[in-house]
């Protein structure tokens, strides 16, 4: 299925009050490339990978500064530990559904070690994250190969950055509606810098959908409550990958910080961070002057943003994820498949058919509706 075109501002909207860089994806940040690979078989087999590369050179060899936030750990993110102490990737990053992930690390080792420069590579550490994208999907069967992902790392791109229901956002869904992959960057001032920060998520979590302030979830009659009756588990559990980069020469300290402030965008957008949610958030910076170039010596004299400099990072960051949560929604496409485990069908309808007229910023359901 192709991706969608359909973002948030086609309907009105306006998230936040920073502007969007030029192509309001990930691919805003210079060098970054973006591969999708999606796999759809009938009502049973719907999923994919994402692969994102920090820059066009050797990842393992020429290394960018890294930091990770965990709103709910009840997930399976392969390299955190050593992401957390080094702080810093050495291989891209590629997001899978939650019973891939122990094929896409052996295919990204193979991937970095056959990399031009890593024939004496010893140890890789590879980064690969998950949510769990049953029912929509068959992921008893683990339908990827390593195939796939080299695939995607093999189509990865600076291209604008393809959202909706595609790669690691196939069948996943978002606040009981249909999920995907979405994206949307920030540009600060030149008074503040002038740098960007973009995002890319996958969504695939529940609560209480809101957008700029209209509670959707409630007037659509479509959430998650703890006393409420006939919920399902698609509008309670799930998780999210969000993935921040910024073109800004930000430390792997402050990047740990960044990453901490894009749980305040899925707050925004009404997750309830269940327990049986995954919600991580990982931060790299490919600004040349931070980058960590194996061989260097002992010592690397580097320039960093300040921390006071930061604050202007932090509302980006916060804008582009809860943007791009948003399109991840207006994206995908509705979808039905057969449950693998009892048979049933189980549906996942589009946000746009589901709310139809009163999806505008413009329309008055007064207080609280």
């Amino acid at each position: 299925m192709a991706a969608s075109s359909r973002r948030i501002r086609d309907y009105g909207f306006s998230p936040g009050v920073l502007p969007p860089g030029t192509r309001n994806d990930l691919s805003d940040i210079a060098g970054v490339r973006v591969g999708h690979v999606t796999r759809e078989e009938g009502e049973q087999r719907r999923t994919g990978v994402t692969a994102i590369l920090p820059h066009g050179g050797n990842p393992y060899l020429e290394r960018v500064p890294a930091g990770l936030a965990v709103g709910n750990g009840h997930g399976k993110l392969a390299g955190a530990t050593q992401l957390e102490e080094l702080g810093e990737l050495e291989t891209p990053i590629v997001l899978v559904n939650t019973l891939s992930v122990g094929r896409a690390v052996e295919a990204l080792v193979d991937w970095t070690l056959a990399q031009p420069g890593c024939e004496s590579v010893r140890s890789v550490n590879a980064v690969v994250g998950e949510t769990n994208d049953s029912p929509l999907n068959a992921i008893r069967r683990r339908g990827l190969a390593a195939e796939d992902i080299h695939a995607a790392l093999a189509a990865a791109s600076e291209e604008p950055v393809a959202q909706g229901t595609v790669g690691a956002g196939t069948g996943t869904m978002a606040f009981g509606f249909k999920g995907g992959i979405g994206s949307s960057s920030r540009a600060l001032p030149a008074a503040a810098g002038g740098w960007q920060v973009g995002a890319l998520v996958q969504a695939n979590f529940g609560g209480t959908l809101q957008i700029e302030g209209l509670p959707l979830g409630k007037r659509l009659d479509h959430y998650w409550h703890p006393e409420r009756t006939g919920y399902t588990r698609d509008e309670a559990a799930g998780s999210i990958m969000i993935v921040l980069a910024t073109d800004a020469p930000v430390s792997d300290r402050n990047l740990t910080r960044l990453a901490r402030r894009a749980l305040a965008g899925l707050a925004r957008t009404g997750a309830n961070f269940h327990n049986g949610s995954g919600d991580y958030a990982l931060a790299f910076a490919t600004h040349p002057a931070v980058r960590r170039r194996q061989g260097a010596g002992l010592t690397e004299q580097r320039i960093e943003v300040t921390n006071e400099a930061m604050s202007g990072l932090f509302l980006a960051a916060i804008e582009a994820v809860e943007e791009a949560i948003y399109n991840a929604l207006f994206a995908a496409d509705p979808a039905t498949a057969t449950d693998e485990l009892d048979g049933s069908t189980v549906s996942a309808g589009s946000l746009l058919d589901r709310a139809g007229p009163t999806l505008s910023p413009d329309v008055d359901n007064g207080p609280n509706k």
